[in-house]
């Protein structure tokens, strides 16, 4: 029997251990380099993890991204790459998952060696289509490193010393975009922390120096996607430190002409970026290809944070958008797509939704790939060209007549070449409020079922709103209550329904807290006084009153209470106040007045009171100071009035619970 149950515990602790390893194996999946070496000559491969297909999604592949270690790199799954030089190399390679719904493989660095000389003539070149270009490898994944390969040319007659800026981390979002882990050069440039100093450059045409600093440049808003050569480098550099928070200075030496080297970045995406998903993200590059000039051009680039590496994606400029400057504003909308057949796609349909606040009319083409004219209206063309149809909730974006290859289509090696995008801008409508919109596309690829991508989500900056306020408080249980106020609010700018609100005010606010009063029934006997005619009086009737009189400063605190808006003219809101008693004085009076004794002419043996002996009365004061005081209460109120900005009126009502003291208030309010 004891055989039996141990035998019994030995299957269970190796099924589970069996299925515990299975686990972590799907938690952590990594790839394999395989190299196969004939001399200098490498024929580079890879072992991976099985693909996990998304359900309904187009199938699952992988994209490759390989550095020799040399300042060369492929995107071919088996590149071959000679080595010039003998020595050793690190071989780094990056698979990207694509429609898989497991974590991206990682893959550790193979070393490989070489010992002789060889023509490199074969190798893979990439040619540029400008002096400067800026690639990735794959889109950021939060908590996933991926590559920025900048690579720069001399398109000068002579050699020539230049210099790079790279720039990285947008001051428009809160957390950092991107931490740099590591910069990989092989041509001995020098990579050194850009700092904030002024900056100075010499123009050796014509030798006059120039210093920029941020009293004396006006900034510009400029389109860096391709552009032309410019002149003011300072102005540049200025405007690049006003957009990011981060960046490095690479310089360079002897770049001969024609020849072109490679930068590599290696970036990891922050963990807090999860939230900004669909955001358009960008780097950029300053390229001056001589320091003896201003000369230089600027190339940004744009990416989408994504949460899986999905090539069909929907992203938007408008993550953090200032509602006050709304209407001055376009907003910039991009959808990539990849063509993941076996042929070419000839027909691409973007059905796109747009929300309603958004200004179909104001549509304008940003860019887009393919590349090609915008179709001509009410007419058909035989060349490739982009239509545009606006529907009551959809623009549709047609590319006719293109050729984009299908990722599996035969002798197509560049997964780039699949790729495809449109990216547009739009206006807000007249009427419209401070409210989150989400919108996707559907993308047809000619007569193929519909993909549909992610939501692309904008949303409002909160704005602060200051408000003046002033008004009156009604004490229904006090005599003689005086009470007025001042002071400001503070709360989001323009909220739609629910919002937060914080106030601070002054208040002065006299009333009588008791007061007493007696009158003698019979005559008193008083004094002897001697009154004003010589009479002295030593029998009067007497009356005594006695009042306290506060005189208090307040300042009332609402921490914040929650505010809801009915509609554009009247809002509620409730929640709690504290009062501080800052100074408060007491006034006591006491006051006792004479009257003569006189007969009742109704009855003659009746003593009633007469007139008042005025210069007999006699008054008392007795002034104290009271002890600070801290009391909490709950409102509700209702304002009537331009309820999200502007003028209004509200009513509040105020309950001590503590006290059993009630309290209303009525005030004025403006918001801006």
């Amino acid at each position: 029997m004891l055989k039996k149950i141990v035998f019994f515990l030995f299957l269970l602790t190796c099924i589970f251990g069996f299925s515990q390893t299975k686990i972590q194996d799907t938690i952590s999946r990594k790839a394999t380099i395989l190299p196969n070496q004939n001399e200098n000559t490498f024929i580079f491969d890879s072992e991976k993890p099985v693909l996990n297909q998304i359900a309904g999604a187009p199938k699952a592949f992988y994209s490759y991204y390989w550095e020799f270690g040399d300042g060369n790199f492929s995107t071919k799954e088996k590149p071959k790459h000679t080595y010039k030089k003998p020595g050793e190399y690190e071989v780094k390679l990056w698979a990207t998952n694509n429609y898989d719904t497991g974590k991206t493989p990682t893959t550790r660095p193979t070393k490989v060696k070489t010992n002789e000389t060889a023509d490199v003539s074969d190798n893979e070149i990439h040619i540029l289509k400008d002096n400067i270009e800026l690639r990735r490898n794959r889109e950021p994944l939060p908590d996933e490193d991926f590559v920025v390969i900048l690579s720069y040319k001399n398109e000068k007659e002579y050699v020539t010393n230049g210099t790079i800026y790279f720039y990285y981390n947008e001051k428009e979002f809160k957390n950092d975009n991107f931490e740099l882990l590591e910069i990989r050069n092989y041509y001995n440039e020098k990579v050194t922390e850009l700092g904030k100093d002024l900056v100075y450059t010499n123009d050796y045409d014509d030798q006059t120096s120039f210093y920029a600093s941020t009293e004396n440049i006006i900034y510009n808003s400029y389109k860096f996607q391709d552009t032309t050569e410019k002149k003011n480098l300072p102005l540049s550099i200025e405007e690049a430190q006003q957009t990011f928070k981060n960046g490095k200075k690479i310089t360079f030496k002897n770049l001969n002409p024609n020849e072109q080297r490679n930068l590599f970045f290696s970036l990891k995406t922050t963990p807090e970026m999860i939230k900004d998903t669909s955001a358009i993200l960008k780097v950029r590059s300053i390229y001056v290809p001589d320091d003896n000039y201003e000369n230089h051009k600027i190339k940004d680039m744009e990416m989408e944070i994504v949460t899986s590496h999905d090539p069909n994606k929907m992203s938007t400029s408008g993550l953090f958008i200032n509602y006050r400057l709304v209407r001055f504003k376009r907003i910039k909308f991009k959808t990539r797509f990849q063509n993941d057949g076996e042929g070419p796609a000839r027909t691409i349909r973007l059905e796109t939704d747009i929300p309603d606040m958004f200004d179909k009319s104001t549509l304008e083409i940003e860019s887009m790939y393919p590349e090609c004219p915008i179709c001509p209206k009410n007419e058909e063309v035989r060349y490739s060209c982009l239509d545009t149809l606006v529907k009551q909730k959809q623009i549709i974006f047609t590319f006719k007549n293109i050729y984009l290859p299908g990722t599996q289509q035969k002798n197509v090696t560049e997964k780039d070449s699949t790729k495809g995008f449109v990216k547009y801008s739009l206006k807000f409508g007249k009427d419209f409020h401070k409210v989150g919109t989400k919108s996707r596309t559907k993308i047809i690829f000619d007569k193929n079922e519909p993909i549909v991508t992610n939501y692309s989500r904008t949303r409002f900056n909160p704005g602060i709103s200051i408000g003046v306020k002033a008004g009156y408080n009604y004490f229904p249980k006090l005599n003689n209550s005086k009470s007025y106020f001042t002071g400001f609010t503070i709360s989001p700018f323009k909220s739609y329904r629910f919002y937060w609100q914080s106030e601070l005010y002054a208040n002065k606010h006299d009333f009588e807290s008791e007061k007493t009063s007696s009158f003698s029934a019979d005559p008193e006997t008083v004094g002897p006084f001697e009154t004003a005619t010589g009479q002295i009086i030593d029998v009067a009737y007497v009356s005594r009153e006695s009042a306290i009189e506060k005189s208090r400063k307040v300042i009332e605190t609402v921490p914040i209470s929650l505010r809801y808006n009915i509609n554009n003219y009247i809002g509620v809101g409730f929640g709690p106040q504290i009062t501080t008693i800052i100074s408060s004085q007491a006034e006591r009076k006491n006051t006792i007045r004479y009257y003569e004794v006189t007969q009742d002419p109704t009855s003659p043996n009746q003593l009633i009171p007469g007139n008042e002996y005025r210069e007999l009365s006699q008054y008392e004061t007795q002034t104290t100071n009271e002890k600070t005081q801290v009391q909490t209460q709950l409102f509700l109120d209702a304002t009537f009035g331009f309820a999200r900005i502007g003028p209004s009126v509200g009513i509040r009502y105020y309950k001590n619970f503590k006290t059993d003291f009630d309290s209303w208030q009525l005030y004025a309010i403006w918001k801006f």
